[in-house]
């Protein structure tokens, strides 16, 4: 006879309060640790019994004006404790919130908006421009909530545009509170669209277990401990600072969130050293720009971890990294949005060891490289790297064809030509859509990129193919100069590369440029370079 647990008499508690979501792990440190800080932003703290009671006031007046379980409300903000107020809002009504770049064209956000059948959208008076003109292109949005300029004093009563309905006053307002939900851990809790440098946006769905899993890995990789500061420098919208969020919600720690602009190595370093950071994560660029600053060797620094991914890094970057910040942790995180976003982990002490690795696959999900036609290869060997586990997405919302294509044979298709070392650790050696193939030889543009980083006068470099009536395709490298430093032909870029690189990897033609076009994640938009890249001064 089966057990009877619930206790003779006993009301049970309501499993709601049970479930491993970011709204719970908040609502457990408003009441364990009310006065601790959660944020800090431009000065500003936010406690968690504070972060606690905003986000369930907002979720009350959301509830108000018909936002139910299931639906999709965008967030279109910089970089402030409001946009993670607004996602527990949101989520705690069973909502689906759904983050948008904010660089993005009204058509451009449209695509999204009409894709995932947003009803409602939070901004920010800096972005109501971008809002209105959305509005105006999606109808179906009626409603619009816009936050107090940044930095303001919070108060309510300022007024909203004309259109828009305030944030504070909402969270003031006074009204009938929502009913709580019971939301299960393989809810959506977000929508997170990938960055289109190949086509239009797709939108992956993650739930509230994949972010806790996610969450554990972070832990672990970074070994936060409940005395972490994290600095919040990349965008809210992407996936990168939404999972390196998640610890700090889970683990009660403090984040501080870095205003997003023009990138600045020096009010980095401000940052860091006046607000103690002890851990914080930048793609590879931000990494070069900071290394090369001439202060960063005299700061007082309290930094414990330094982290880097969402894009490749060269060996010159790591090196740097290396030399500037040597008793940091320095590891390197990589995967994509789709798992949430962590698959592997190079930890700090095999940062020179395995230098150029992303490291090995994590323990909690399952790895395998294949080929096309997913059989396994041995170590040494190139093939793509797929995954299963707890932190692989639901799928793409509202695009069934590409979600079978991504699940195809029962495992999710990253993408990544990888191979592994007999250790396990992890290469990688291009997107499998970026790979050239001329004259029957494969040529990994990653592989030639890392080479070209090494070149004395290349400050960036991205390579790209174009058809060839000999060889089908041949490389071609786009690259920035560093300062005034004498122009780059293939004949004189031929001779330096020599016996660095195989003679039928070289690329045919330099094309020069004053910066490659980079989206919000860092990386280098492809599709654009294909397109413009003849344009520009050719050698």
């Amino acid at each position: 006879m089966a057990a009877d647990v619930s206790g003779a008499g006993a009301a049970a508690a309501p499993q709601r309060f049970t479930r491993n979501t970011w709204n719970n792990w908040v609502a457990g440190h408003a009441v364990m640790r009310p006065n601790a800080e959660a944020f800090r932003h431009r000065g500003t703290s936010t406690t968690w019994a504070l972060l606690h009671a905003r986000a369930e006031a907002m979720a009350s007046a959301l509830s108000r004006r018909g936002i139910v379980q299931g639906d999709r409300v965008l967030l279109l903000t910089l970089n402030r404790t409001e946009f993670f107020e607004a996602v527990l809002a949101v989520n705690a009504l069973g909502a689906i919130a759904v983050p948008v770049n904010f660089r993005l064209t009204p058509p451009e956000c449209a695509y999204i908006a009409e894709n995932c059948g947003a009803r409602a959208v939070v901004t920010e008076p800096t972005l109501e421009p971008l809002v209105t003109a959305l509005r105006g292109l999606v109808p179906s949005l009626a409603l619009a909530v816009t936050m107090a300029p940044d930095g303001a004093d919070g108060s309510a009563g300022a007024g909203a545009a004309d259109g828009f309905e305030g944030f504070e006053e909402l969270i003031e307002e006074q009204g009938e509170p929502y009913a709580p939900r019971d939301v299960p851990e393989d809810s959506p809790s977000l929508i997170l669209y990938t960055s289109g440098t190949t086509g239009r946006p797709k939108g992956a769905v993650l739930t509230y277990a994949n972010m806790a899993a996610q969450s554990f890995t972070c832990i672990r990789a970074l070994q936060m401990g409940l005395d972490s500061v994290g600095l919040l420098a990349a965008p809210t919208f992407h996936v990168a600072a939404l999972g390196s969020i998640a610890p700090a919600l889970q683990l009660g720690t403090t984040t501080v969130i870095h205003p997003l602009g023009a990138f600045s190595p020096a009010d980095v370093l401000d940052t860091w050293e006046r607000e103690r950071i002890t851990s914080t994560f930048m793609v590879p660029v931000q990494w070069q720009a900071v290394c090369a600053d001439p202060t960063v060797k005299d700061r007082d620094l309290a930094l414990r971890t330094i982290s880097w991914g969402a894009a490749p890094a060269s060996d010159t970057v790591l090196k740097a990294m290396a030399e500037t910040f040597p008793d940091a942790l320095n590891v390197a995180v990589f995967g994509q949005t789709e798992m949430s976003p962590i698959t592997c982990v190079l930890d700090g002490a095999d940062a020179l060891r395995k230098l150029g690795s992303v490291g090995r696959v994590i323990p909690t999900i399952q790895a395998r490289i294949v080929d096309d036609e997913m059989n396994d290869v041995p170590p040494g060997e190139v093939g793509e790297i797929v995954y299963r586990g707890p932190t692989l997405m639901q799928g793409y919302w509202n695009d069934r064809a590409a979600t079978d294509a991504a699940f195809d044979g029962g495992w999710f298709h990253s993408g990544d030509l990888v191979r592994a070392d007999e250790e396990g650790f992890i290469f990688v050696v291009d997107r499998k859509k970026d790979m050239i193939i001329s004259g029957g030889e494969n040529i990994y543009c990653a592989e030639v990129e890392n080479v070209l980083y090494g070149h004395p006068c290349i400050r960036e470099a991205a390579v790209i193919g174009r058809p060839d009536p000999k060889w089908g395709e041949v490389p071609v490298a786009v690259v920035a100069l560093e300062g005034d430093g004498p122009d780059l032909d293939a004949q004189s870029l031929a001779e330096w590369l020599g016996d660095r690189l195989a003679r039928y990897k070289h690329p045919h033609e330099v094309v020069v440029v004053d910066a490659l076009p980079r989206n919000a994640s860092g990386k280098v938009v492809k599709g654009e370079l294909r397109k413009n890249a003849p344009a520009a001064k050719t050698g």
